[in-house]
């Protein structure tokens, strides 16, 4: 089966973007312990101050379903009230060919 893989964008209310990774960091810190997650990526829009992306890949969707249903995502995702401007926008995908993995 084919890897999964997902683009989170985030975007904040004005001048909050450090404060998204701040209620981030739990689940960058957790993910490690995630057997099926082989990255997780936290990127920075270099051109937009409000805007962060995550970059995630899975070893199938079992794998993200462990992840998404977790607790700690339970955690952060009632932390972004006053963060956000609006839900993350998901792109999910599947991994054809690369390097890397």
């Amino acid at each position: 089966m084919s890897h999964v893989a997902i683009i989170a964008k985030f975007t904040c209310i004005d001048g909050k973007r450090d404060d998204l990774y701040a209620g981030l960091a739990p689940m960058l810190d957790h993910v490690g312990s995630e057997a099926g997650t082989l990255l997780y990526q936290l990127l920075e829009d270099p051109n937009d101050a409000n805007v962060a992306y995550m970059y995630e890949l899975y070893t199938d969707g079992d794998a993200l379903q462990a992840h998404s249903t977790s607790d700690v995502m339970k955690q952060i995702m009632n932390a972004f009230g006053g963060i956000l401007a609006g839900r993350p926008e998901l792109t999910m995908l599947t991994a054809v060919r690369g390097k890397g993995l």
